[in-house]
């Protein structure tokens, strides 16, 4: 397929969004809403979560999109350069932001329920950002690569994005050193959130 890093790319802002939509969900449906004491899991599972935002999107997806996308359209389709420069900042801040939100997490795990809100209020913020991040990839940058850039552009383009394996994307095989990953949102998390007891 001429565009599979295209596919590649949606599919894994496709993953992204469901994470951070199940944050979200975890988020709204609070540590313990039925009385089991399960504080312990809550946090666990709400720190893996964040642990696949900043060790996926941040180290491998972001960093392919910055080096070898953005650049091959900012040459072919100058006039969405605006576009990629909010983009990168986006990219910058985003590894700094997903840092602060585990810091906001352990300070209400450790120092209690006076730190709740603080992080609550980050995190409607940050899902916000990265959706608004994402849409704009996908209606303006991505739009212009399949029109501008050349068959050589895509060649390294899909050669790159192949080696993505996303450990969260159930439709390629997984790397071996998420699978833990894997089992702790997936399998721990509540339903409806994940596959875990509600």
């Amino acid at each position: 397929m001429k565009h599979e890093a295209l596919r590649v790319i949606r599919d894994e802002h496709a993953t992204l969004a469901a994470m951070l939509q199940s944050l979200t969900q975890m988020v709204k449906r609070g540590p313990d809403p039925e009385g089991k004491d399960q504080h312990e899991l809550y946090f666990d599972v709400l720190r893996a979560m964040l642990f696949y935002i900043d060790e996926f999107p941040e180290k491998l997806h972001h960093p392919k999109e910055s080096d070898l996308l953005f650049p091959r359209v900012a040459r072919a389709a100058p006039q969405v350069m605006a576009t990629i420069d909010q983009l990168e900042r986006d990219h910058i801040s985003g590894e700094v932001r997903v840092r602060e939100l585990m810091h906001l997490l352990m300070a209400w795990e450790y120092l209690g329920e006076t730190r709740r809100q603080a992080f609550e209020d980050e995190v409607t913020r940050y899902v916000d950002f990265y959706l608004h991040h994402m849409r704009l990839e996908e209606t303006e940058v991505l739009p212009a690569a399949e029109k501008h850039l050349t068959d050589a552009d895509w060649h390294a383009l899909n050669a790159a994005f192949a080696t993505n394996l996303d450990p969260l994307n159930t439709r390629i095989p997984r790397d071996p050193q998420f699978d833990r990953l894997f089992t702790q949102i997936v399998m721990r998390a509540p339903a409806p959130v994940g596959l875990g007891d509600s």
